[in-house]
C-alpha cells in the first residue's frame, strides 16, 4: 500500500484552519481544480468538469481536529483510499498534516502532487482570510 504525507505550517489559529478543513462541502474553496461539491449525510460528491468523485467522510473529530475521508467512487480504479487531515496547534499558528493510504500503489504518482497542491491551497486560503 502506498502512503503519501505532506505537512505545512499555516500562519492562522488552529481553530480557524480546523473550521475550514472540517466543512466537507467547503473543500472547493481551497482544493485547486474542484468544481461543484455537494454533501449529504456522510457522502461528499465532487464534480470535476464531468468527472464525478464520491467520498465517504469517515471521521470529523473536533477534539482531535482530524478529518478523514475515503474515495468510494472515482473515474480511476481505486481499490483502497483513506485520506487524513490533522490540524495541530503550533505556537502562534497551525501545523497541518495531510496523509493518504492508497491502492493500487501506482495512484501515488497521481495523488502525491495533488495533495501537495491541496495543502498549498489550504495555506493560501487560510492565510488570506
Amino acid at each position: 500500500m502506498a502512503t503519501i504525507r505532506h505537512h505545512a505550517r499555516i500562519a492562522a489559529p488552529p481553530e480557524q484552519v480546523w473550521a475550514t478543513v472540517s466543512d466537507p462541502a467547503g473543500i472547493a474553496d481551497w482544493f485547486p481544480g474542484l468544481g461543484t461539491v455537494g454533501f449529504d449525510g456522510s457522502v461528499r460528491t465532487i464534480d470535476m468538469g464531468g468527472l464525478t468523485i464520491r467520498e465517504e467522510v469517515v471521521t470529523n473529530d473536533d477534539d482531535l481536529r482530524r478529518f478523514q475521508y475515503r474515495i468510494t467512487e472515482a473515474p480511476m480504479p481505486t481499490e483502497y483510499h483513506l485520506a487524513t487531515i490533522d490540524v495541530l496547534d503550533d505556537g502562534d499558528g497551525s501545523l497541518v498534516v495531510y496523509s493518504c493510504e492508497i491502492l493500487p500503489d501506482e495512484l501515488k504518482e497521481i495523488l502525491d502532487p495533488t495533495l501537495a497542491g491541496a495543502l498549498e491551497g489550504l495555506q493560501r486560503y487560510c492565510e488570506g482570510r
